[in-house]
């Protein structure tokens, strides 16, 4: 089932037509992938989801809910939360302070926990209870953040910033996690230990979109992608299909393969 949605979606930037009516649904508990080259529109389309870019025309629905040009906030409100490009890392703050602000706007929220039968399962956490919940859950997928959870942020090296930006955002308890160039800077081997950590978050029930350059890492990882040219959809299908397509590979994997 589709839990965004969106439809012959137009955003101008002044006179440049930067996304030209596209369509797209995220399913939930998939990832999904937006790829293409720098200017093909795909940053733009991430933050319209988000509410920092405004819609010209057409529709964002999430859970059958309109969202376009909503606040920002009012839009992570409703659990839609991004790990935006560049990190933005709060410098001055610790590794754990940077998560907690994740969780700021947090009262109370559903998780899945392990049962007694090791099966999981939903349930509704009050805040302290929720944030500790999320906490450990990014511990567990970053270990490096545990370890250095007193150390100022800005200490952090490249890879570890991205872990804590991610971290940030799986702070919020998402219901869809928008990342934007995880990849971005990053030495092959981190972005290897990056890519799986998020097929492993997913596999934990979270649904994620994810905005990449990195065509053949995220295809790898991905249950379905577009591919951007100039604003429009080129092409569209599971990750493994466009894996196997000679023509995106020619196009956008290049040397990644």
């Amino acid at each position: 089932m589709a839990i965004l949605e969106i439809r012959d979606l137009i955003i101008d930037y002044g006179i440049i037509r930067a996304v030209k009516g596209i369509n797209m649904d995220v399913n939930e508990g998939a990832i999904v992938a937006i790829l293409g080259a720098n200017g093909a529109g795909k940053t733009t389309t991430i933050r319209s989801i988000s509410g920092v870019v405004k819609v010209k025309s057409g529709s964002i629905k999430f859970n059958e809910k309109n969202i376009n040009n909503i606040d920002p906030y009012k839009i992570a409100g409703l659990g839609i939360i991004q790990s935006p490009e560049g990190r933005l890392i709060l410098n001055g703050l610790t590794v754990e302070e940077n998560l907690l602000v994740g969780a700021y706007s947090l009262k109370h929220g559903e998780v899945s926990i392990l049962d007694s039968n090791g099966n999981s399962i939903k349930k509704v956490l009050h805040r302290k209870p929720l944030i500790n919940k999320l906490l450990e859950d990014v511990f567990t997928y970053f270990p490096i953040l545990k370890e250095r959870r007193k150390q100022q942020a800005s200490t952090l090296s490249g890879g570890e910033q991205q872990m804590l930006a991610i971290g940030r955002a799986l702070m919020g308890n998402p219901k869809i996690l928008l990342l934007d160039e995880p990849s971005l800077g990053l030495a092959p081997i981190i972005v290897r230990d990056i890519f799986n950590i998020l097929k492993r978050i997913k596999e934990e029930g979270r649904t994620i979109l994810i905005v990449e350059q990195n065509a053949f890492q995220t295809l790898k990882i991905a249950d379905y992608a577009y591919v951007l040219e100039l604003g429009k959809i080129i092409s569209e299908g599971t990750g493994e299909k466009l894996l196997n397509d000679d023509q995106l590979i020619n196009a956008y994997l290049g040397s990644q393969h």
